[in-house]
């Protein structure tokens, strides 16, 4: 398993170990020597996964920025990569899509590939059709431009995945274009979603380059396995995680708490966190909220103020699953990255939708208008930036308004998709299945 070394790359890749676990496979994930020092759990992922490490080319020192370490991976990756293959036999290479020259790797070594969609089968539809050139798409300089696409709601420009947009740049572009045309070396494409969950996007891409899906892809206890049980328990986590803030959890009123993250890459801008703030002090709810420390938003007044008087915690790292799984949140103000959307469906946790970039605009629309479990919470239309009054609306809507109890339940129904989409006979766990028997055959 090949990944790069961020946590939305690396935990579906151990997780996705844990699922096929039980045919008795061997694991090794190599990402590259940056997160050498970073990964900060335990031992115990090493029990399943063997993790390696290859240079990608850059000096220690590099800020590695997405362009250069991109252009570096590309230039020094199939060699580095190349090493470490020939020193075991390998039944498959499975790689994220942001690596488009390892399928090629494989198939020098005459390895079968399967990528692992870690995006939403929508945005996999989105990217293959615009870059294969199967529908008609608008100029996408206009953000207010519709795009009419099989199997989804009727979208603007703004809704699609950013990297293919020109306002990104030519570095991303080219990335997606490079992963779309890699395809080509790759026998599986296998996604991080369950057909119960996005069944029309997933059947519309039959007889273009099908998308297995053998998600969700969480730890099992979320999916009723006792965790003492489970072969790991654990996430290969970058950060630290600060546990204490389940104690805190468990004195909170049932569905009270309001829980905020933006995930592991995005930062808060201390206006945006003042805003919030300021909302939830109006509205007197409790709220766990996670910043990083290297952010500046914790320093804010407002915010310091209340968690001095005891209506909220702030964390620079917690364990998300284990978080929305607590029978205390209410809400998850998310920026909507698909890890996250996956955990909040798993959970049945309704959310406030506020997106930024790559996919996340087009899985807000997914949590909203297809999902239905959520609210879209939007910047200000003449100044750009986040009002005060729009958050309240948001966290009114999704925990008292008169569409809070809807989406409550279709979070249910949708949580109890989840459960039996990997349950014996479920529609991901048949698609393990013969995922294994598929490679099992070919070594």
């Amino acid at each position: 398993m090949v990944a790069l070394p961020f946590q939305g790359h690396l935990n579906p890749m151990l997780k996705f170990a844990k699922h096929l676990a039980r045919a008795n496979l061997h694991f090794t994930l190599a990402t590259t020597e940056q997160a050498r020092g970073q990964v900060s759990s335990t031992d115990e992922p090493h029990s399943l996964v063997d993790l390696v490490f290859f240079s990608d080319g850059l000096p220690k020192d590099d800020p590695r920025d997405p362009e250069p370490l991109a252009e570096s991976l590309r230039k020094f990756g199939p060699k580095n990569l190349s090493e470490i293959i020939e020193k075991k036999r390998f039944a498959c290479i499975i790689t994220v899509p942001f690596t488009p020259w390892v399928p090629a790797v494989a198939a020098a070594h005459n390895i079968p590939c399967a990528i692992l969609w870690i995006e939403a089968c929508a945005v996999f539809s989105v990217y293959y059709r615009y870059y294969m050139k199967t529908d008609s798409f608008p100029d996408l300089e206009d953000p207010n431009q519709t795009v009419k696409l099989p199997a989804l709601p009727l979208l603007e420009v703004r809704d699609l995945p950013t990297m293919m947009l020109p306002s990104d740049g030519a570095p991303f572009n080219r990335l997606i274009a490079e992963f779309v045309d890699c395809l080509k070396d790759v026998k599986w494409v296998l996604a991080n979603s369950f057909y119960e969950l996005e069944s029309d996007i997933i059947e519309s891409m039959f007889d273009l380059k099908p998308i297995i899906p053998i998600g969700p892809l969480v730890s099992p206890f979320l999916l009723g396995a006792d965790e003492e049980k489970t072969l790991v328990g654990k996430n290969l986590d970058l950060w630290k995680s600060d546990d204490y803030c389940m104690e805190w959890l468990d004195k909170q009123v049932r569905s009270s708490v309001v829980y905020i993250s933006f995930g592991s890459i995005l930062k808060w801008s201390e206006n945006q966190v003042e805003t919030v703030a300021t909302a939830l002090r109006n509205r007197g709810v409790p709220f766990l909220w996670v910043i990083r420390p290297k952010e500046k938003g914790e320093n804010v007044q407002v915010l310091q103020e209340m968690v001095k008087e005891g209506q909220g915690v702030v964390i620079g790292w917690g364990n998300q699953e284990k978080i929305l799984s607590h029978e205390a949140i209410s809400c998850f103000v998310t920026h909507c990255g698909w890890n996250s959307t996956v955990e909040t469906v798993v959970t049945g946790v309704p959310v406030v939708a506020y997106p930024s970039w790559i996919d996340q605009p087009l899985d807000a629309r997914l949590l909203v208008d297809v999902f239905g479990i959520g609210v879209r919470m939007r910047d200000d239309v003449v100044d750009g930036e986040l009002k005060v009054a729009e958050v309240e609306r948001c966290i009114e809507a999704v925990t008292e308004g008169p569409a809070a109890v809807d989406m409550r339940r279709r979070a249910a129904e949708l949580k109890h998709g989840a459960v039996s989409a990997l349950a014996p006979g479920g529609t991901s766990a048949c698609n393990l299945d013969l995922f294994i028997n598929d490679i099992t055959i070919v070594t």
